[in-house]
C-alpha cells in the first residue's frame, strides 16, 4: 500500500496519530512501516464499547462424559490400537505452543531453552521432544511437529533447535511458524507506537494458534498430508505426554471432536481452570469464575463436582478446527503495562498498566466445539508446569516429578 493509501486507512480509524514520525525514517523503514500499518486489525478497537460483556459466562453445570484413570486403564488395550493405528496412518500432528520468554525464569530466552538440568543440561524443549519419541519409537512412525513461536524468539527458537540438532527428532518433521500479533493501545483505544516506525504489537494470545498455522502454509499441507487430528499442548510442562496413543484412541473412540486431558484438583481452592459446560456446550472455567457453592461443591462419592482441572493439552479434529475458523473467537481485552513512545519521540516504560492488549484463548476454542472428552491423568506423572523458578508450579518442583519418574537430571 501507499502511504496515501495508509492515511486513508489511519483517518478512518482516527488513528492518524502512527504517522507522526514518519518523515524521520528512512526509506526501508517507511517501507516497513507501511507494510505492518495496513495489516493491523483495526476492527478489535471495535470491541473496546462493549468491553464489559465480553467472555461473560452462561449457565456452567458439570461435565458428565469423564475417562477416569481407571478407566484408562481398564480399556488401555482399546485405546491404544485405536490410537497407534492412527499414528501410524499420519492422521495424528503435535503442535507446541512456544512463543513464551523465560521472563519470570530469569531469562531473555524462548523459554524451551531454559536449561533445568542439575548435573548435566536438560532443556525444556529436550524433555518434550523426548516426550514425543517414546510414542515415535512405540508407533514407528514420525509424527509432524508444528512448533508456533513469537516474532521476538522465532529466530531464537529456530537456531536452538538447529544446534541441538532437534534433540534427535528428524527435522523433516519439524515446521516452526509465527503467531499473528495484535496492536496494543491505550484507554481511549489510541494505538501506541514502540518505535517511530513500528507499531506496539503482541502475541494474539494462544486461541490464535490455528488461525496462524493456516495463515503460514503449514495447515494446508498437513491436511493434505492426511492429518486429522492436532493434539495441541503448551511448553511448560516438561512431564506431559503428547500424541499419547490411549488419549487419542479414547477421544476417537468417543466420536467427539474434541478431548482435553484433566487432572483432579487437589482441593476446591487449586487455582485452575476447570473443564465443564457453559449453556450444553464443553467450556472452561477459571476458579474466579465458579462461585463460591460450586467450588465445593461435591457429589455422593465425595468428589469435588468440578473438578477437571484442565493442563492445556487438547486434541482437535482438524476438519472441525476448520469450521470454527470463521467463526470469530472471543477476544480477551487485558489491561497490561506497555511500552511505548511518547509525542516527544521519548522510550516510555509504565510502571502500572496504560492501555490494553488483545488475546484470544485456546480455551475458547473447546467451546466453539459440539463436545469435549475429558480424558484424566495421574498428576504425579503427567503434571510438572513451569511457571515460577521455585514454589508452587516452579523449576523445583518440576524437578522433583522429573525425579519421580526416572528423568536423570
Amino acid at each position: 500500500m501507499t502511504l496515501e493509501d495508509v492515511k486513508k486507512i489511519l483517518e478512518n480509524e482516527e488513528q492518524t496519530h502512527l504517522l507522526r514520525f514518519y518523515d524521520e525514517l528512512k526509506e526501508s523503514e517507511k517501507e516497513q512501516f507501511l507494510e505492518q500499518l495496513s495489516a493491523i486489525d483495526y476492527g478489535l478497537l471495535d470491541l473496546l464499547r462493549d468491553k464489559d460483556e465480553l467472555g461473560k459466562k452462561g449457565v456452567i453445570s458439570p461435565i458428565t462424559k469423564c475417562v477416569s484413570i481407571e478407566d484408562a486403564k481398564a480399556n488401555k488395550e482399546h485405546f491404544e490400537s485405536i490410537g497407534l493405528d492412527a499414528i501410524k496412518k499420519g492422521k495424528v500432528a503435535a503442535l507446541l505452543l512456544a512463543g513464551g520468554q523465560g521472563t519470570r525464569l530469569g531469562s531473555d530466552k524462548p523459554k524451551g531453552m531454559y536449561n533445568i538440568g542439575i548435573t548435566k543440561d536438560v532443556y525444556i524443549f529436550e524433555r518434550i521432544v523426548r516426550n514425543l519419541l517414546d510414542v515415535v519409537e512405540k508407533s514407528g512412525a514420525w509424527i509432524p511437529l508444528y512448533i508456533m513461536t513469537s516474532e521476538k524468539n522465532n529466530v531464537d527458537t529456530i537456531d536452538f533447535f538447529e544446534k541441538m540438532n532437534y534433540f534427535g527428532y528428524d527435522k523433516k518433521y519439524v515446521e516452526f511458524f509465527v503467531q499473528e500479533m495484535a496492536p496494543a493501545c491505550d484507554y481511549n483505544g489510541k494505538i501506541y507506537l514502540e518505535e517511530k516506525g513500528r507499531v506496539a504489537t503482541s502475541p494474539n494470545g494462544n486461541g490464535g494458534w490455528f488461525i496462524s498455522l493456516m495463515k503460514s502454509g503449514i495447515g494446508e499441507k498437513a491436511k493434505k498430508a492426511g492429518v486429522e487430528w492436532i493434539n495441541v499442548f503448551a511448553v511448560d510442562n516438561v512431564c506431559q505426554r503428547i500424541a499419547d496413543p490411549v488419549f487419542v484412541g479414547a477421544t476417537i473412540d468417543s466420536g467427539m471432536p474434541s478431548g482435553s486431558k484433566v487432572v483432579s484438583k487437589v482441593s476446591p481452592e487449586e487455582k485452575v481452570g476447570v473443564l465443564c459446560y457453559e449453556d450444553g456446550k464443553p467450556s472452561i472455567v477459571e476458579y474466579y469464575e465458579l462461585s463460591e457453592e460450586m467450588r465445593y461443591e461435591r457429589n455422593e462419592k465425595g468428589d469435588l463436582v468440578y473438578k477437571d482441572g484442565v493442563i492445556l493439552n487438547y486434541l482437535f479434529r482438524f476438519d472441525k478446527l476448520e469450521d470454527i475458523m470463521n467463526n470469530q473467537l472471543v477476544v480477551h481485552i487485558v489491561e497490561k503495562k506497555i511500552p511505548y513512545i511518547n509525542e516527544d519521540g521519548e522510550k516510555v516504560s509504565p510502571e502500572e498498566p496504560n492501555g490494553y492488549k488483545f488475546e484470544t484463548l485456546v480455551l475458547d476454542m473447546i467451546h466453539m466445539m459440539d463436545d469435549c472428552l475429558a480424558f484424566e491423568v495421574d498428576r504425579s506423572y503427567e503434571f510438572a508446569p513451569i511457571k515460577n523458578k521455585t514454589g508452587v508450579d516452579s523449576v523445583e518442583s518440576a524437578r522433583e516429578l522429573l525425579k519421580q519418574n526416572g528423568v536423570e537430571l
